[in-house]
């Protein structure tokens, strides 16, 4: 989990500009000012290269935190 955590960091850190070190399982979309609806769909396009994994609807709006974005991420790549 932790090295999923950690590329999802470094999503986080090109696509927002944050400190991937600020980025936690306990970190919410109010936690990131761009973290918003456009903010989102950027965010997932990065996800997606970073992984090579496909992001449907359900995924998008399953991930509302980190926490379920490590927990969509696990399950895309354990089925791989």
């Amino acid at each position: 989990m932790d090295s999923v955590l950690a590329r999802v960091s470094k999503t986080f850190h090109s696509t927002f500009e944050t400190d991937p070190q600020l980025i936690t399982l306990d970190t919410v979309p109010g936690d990131i000012p761009a973290w918003d609806s456009m903010g989102h769909v950027s965010l997932a396009s990065g996800l997606e290269q970073e992984f090579n994994v496909n992001l449907d609807v359900d995924d998008l709006m399953a991930m509302e935190n980190v926490r379920e974005i490590v927990r969509v991420l696990n399950e895309k790549l354990e089925r791989k």
